[in-house]
């Protein structure tokens, strides 16, 4: 059986010309037939990518034939040759997108999964915060974690000010691979939060190690998969939107214009076709025959 990694990676670093190493990058891909999105811009990389493994492995290695990204983190998963439907190669203002303003991406407060798990067990202060949008911890979290309610991380820069009680805490903060805790680190201290420490890696290093340990769910994923999950102790927390059924199955509100991803049973769907659409939607008043679509 052909094997399909997905690979997941990110570093901060200066990036003289994003247009120049984008079109590098997009012609690097193609050429071995890797498929994901791959987001470049002053301030560095950011990518998601699948392939055949012989290609995979060859595009790590380019990557890190390149002074810059030498040292940079590779996550692997498994996935298929359905993981992406397509390659999108984009230079852009941030490689994760917080309109915040100038912000330079705290790199001083990492914790290793084994620290930052230690420190939630043993510290009465410590709080779990996850920074990843409303979705994404519908899908699966850490126990007791306080969550945003954001449909995007742009958002939170306005959520901060929902976080006050925690400014006194010892703020745990985590997000799928690392990337946007440093930038949300950085805009958290900013605010006056003087103990914030980030999961270095993310859940994806943290359940490498530690599988579902104080985790509950499935991870949310950007790519047709949606979820991926460990399955030795799975707690499943994802629930359908309409019903309240244990499912992990997403779908995009069928009103166009909403488009927002909810949690919905097959059953559910089957039941009535209405709950094709997301709940506000259907608290609107619109419906199956109505919606825009």
């Amino acid at each position: 059986m052909t094997s399909y990694p997905v690979i997941l990676f990110y570093k901060y670093v200066p990036i003289a010309d994003a247009e120049a190493l984008a079109l590098e990058q997009r012609t690097l891909c193609a050429s071995l037939a890797l498929k994901g999105r791959v987001l470049i811009a002053a301030e560095g990389i950011n990518g998601t990518l699948a392939g055949p493994a012989e290609g995979v492995e060859q595009y790590v290695a380019t990557l890190r034939a390149d002074s810059r990204f030498s040292d940079i983190e590779i996550k692997t998963s498994a996935g298929d040759a359905g993981t992406f439907p397509k390659l999108v190669v984009k230079a852009r203002a941030e490689i994760v997108t917080l309109n915040a303003g100038p912000i330079t991406p705290d790199q001083d407060n990492h914790l290793s999964p084994a620290e930052w798990k230690q420190m939630l067990e043993e510290n009465p202060e410590a709080v779990a915060l996850d920074i990843r949008n409303r979705f994404e911890s519908d899908a699966g979290r850490f126990a007791n974690a306080v969550v945003c309610d954001i449909e995007h991380f742009r958002e939170l820069p306005q959520y901060v000010d929902r976080l006050q009680s925690l400014k006194d805490k010892t703020v745990l903060m985590y997000c799928t691979g690392g990337i946007r805790c440093e930038k949300a680190s950085a805009l958290l201290r900013s605010r006056g939060f003087a103990n914030v420490f980030q999961l270095h890696g993310g859940i994806a290093a943290y359940q490498e190690q530690f599988g579902n340990e104080h985790w509950q769910g499935e991870c949310f994923v950007f790519d047709q998969r949606m979820t991926v999950r460990v399955d030795d102790g799975l707690v499943q927390i994802g629930r359908c939107a309409h019903t309240g059924r244990a499912t992990s199955r997403f779908v995009n509100c069928l009103h166009d214009p909403c488009h927002k991803l909810f949690i919905l049973s097959e059953e559910a769907e089957a039941e009535d076709r209405d709950r094709k659409l997301c709940p506000d939607c259907l608290a609107a008043g619109i419906n199956f025959e109505t919606a825009e679509y």
